[in-house]
């Protein structure tokens, strides 16, 4: 679907804080196409998970109340030089994306 971009940067306590731009429309539900005046139909993205070398270590639920192109960020504590990072999504149509770097 759309493309999703990740940044890693070393902390201060030694992990990683990962950030990650998912472009996104999360559409609500809510909102009337100002044209036709009918609802545009939810689409939003429901989970995404973060890996550390293929390892699930953190998830966010997200829903039709997030803006659109989210930017969700978590911290990986663990992280060090040499592993690989991953995101990958899905949103409420079954649709979905997701990036890979490794840690430097």
């Amino acid at each position: 679907m759309a493309s999703t971009k990740m940044k890693i940067k070393k902390n201060k306590t030694g992990g990683r804080d990962v950030m990650v731009l998912a472009k996104h429309p999360m559409e609500t539900g809510l909102r009337k196409d100002k044209k036709t005046g009918e609802k545009i139909p939810a689409h939003y993205i429901q989970t995404m998970d973060f890996a550390l070398n293929g390892t699930v270590v953190a998830q966010a639920n997200l829903g039709g109340g997030v803006s659109k192109n989210p930017l969700i960020g978590t911290t990986v504590a663990d992280a060090k030089s040499g592993d690989t990072i991953s995101v990958n999504w899905t949103d409420n149509k079954g649709e979905g994306g997701g990036a890979e770097k490794a840690v430097k």
